[in-house]
């Protein structure tokens, strides 16, 4: 495929195409070869001259395309380690098992499989996975996780690092806390977060996405994650910052988004988020409301001198928000039933279109 220049040239060496590195600029290699109108729109329909404007995660990626190159450049060239070592590995975590929360999503499973490769151990999985991360999996061809039931079985003593998460009404109820040598997260520290009788390895950032974290600490210390595990982390930030269009999303994000997509060789970033939240959607329309209320749910616990208890926040994100809001009539009495069959002093549903 031949691509249109690049509104910012990145410079080139004599060897840059000789050691197999293909010009996808971050992602938005289809939006260049179609762009339109100076570069602010891209074509969508050659034969009745239609065209549209680029979406906001083209724009974000084609502005840092630069700098993604130039990272990606940069790393070596092999999925290996620098043999000089000047940042903090932490060897507590060499051989651990990466785990996210309970009704896992796609951050925690993308950011386990990340951890594992990062620091030499296995990504195990805390529950079924969801349609959205089925679809990465197999988008990347990358091998589903062994449940932590299946890992406990052969290692009951295995080392545990908690990915996403920290509170101990998320984790697994099959882990020991004692053997928790790890956390990676980037939630809040609420009531109900693990504590430990020894020193532990925690990462902690207010990023919109744990995997933005392991792909951070990929590049810091000089490391390639392989293409299959760039696309998961890729696909995974997309995931938790909603198409880096949520409140929550750093610049941090945005760029570990444009270097992922250069280092997984993706071509189009908008067609493969739509691909994404189209699978994650898909899932909704076969759920019940009991799953479409239990699907993404979280419990914290609050203390403050006019307020004790347990809150619970559900999610449901889609790309149609007018179908799960026409299921009122269903959502709401099964939002009271879990409430107290949960003993929550109360129970929050959200609906989040993820493309507005």
């Amino acid at each position: 495929m031949s691509s249109s220049p690049s509104p910012t040239k990145r410079p080139r060496s004599d060897s840059h195409h000789s050691c197999g590195y293909d010009d996808h600029h971050a992602g938005g290699a289809e939006a260049l070869r179609l762009q339109a109108d100076g570069g602010k729109s891209k074509r969508y329909d050659d034969e009745h001259g239609i065209v549209r404007k680029r979406t906001n995660i083209e724009n974000v990626v084609l502005d840092r395309e630069v700098a993604a190159h130039e990272i990606a450049e940069a790393l070596p060239k092999e999925v290996t380690a620098v043999p000089k070592v000047d940042l903090f590995i932490p060897e507590a975590l060499k051989d651990a098992i990466f785990i996210g929360h309970l009704v896992t999503d796609l951050d925690s499973v993308g950011g386990a499989i990340g951890a594992a490769a990062l620091y030499g151990g296995k990504a195990a999985l805390a529950s079924d996975i969801n349609s959205e991360t089925e679809f990465a999996l197999k988008e990347w061809g990358v091998e589903k996780p062994p449940t932590i039931e299946e890992v406990l079985k052969t290692n009951p003593d295995a080392k545990i690092c908690l990915v996403d998460h920290q509170q101990t009404s998320q984790m697994n109820p099959l882990i020991n806390p004692d053997n928790v040598v790890g956390v990676i997260d980037h939630h809040a520290l609420q009531s109900k977060t693990i504590v430990t009788d020894r020193p532990i390895y925690i990462d902690i950032r207010p990023w919109g996405s744990m995997s933005s974290i392991i792909a951070h600490t990929f590049l810091t210390h000089s490391r390639r994650p392989s293409k299959g595990v760039a696309g998961m982390l890729l696909c995974a930030i997309l995931s938790d910052t909603l198409n880096l269009q949520g409140p929550t999303t750093t610049e941090y994000d945005r760029l570990m988004v444009s270097v992922l997509s250069e280092i997984a060789a993706v071509d189009d970033i908008q067609f493969l988020a739509s691909q994404q939240f189209k699978a994650k959607s898909k899932e909704l329309a076969g759920l019940s409301a009991h799953g479409l209320v239990n699907g993404d749910q979280k419990a914290f616990s609050f203390k403050t001198e006019s307020f004790e208890g347990d809150i619970g926040f559900a999610v449901v994100e889609t790309t149609d928000d007018a179908v799960i809001i026409d299921r009122l009539d269903e959502l709401l009495p099964e939002i009271v039933a879990c409430k107290k069959e949960k003993v929550l002093s109360a129970l929050f549903l959200a609906v989040v279109n993820i493309v507005r």
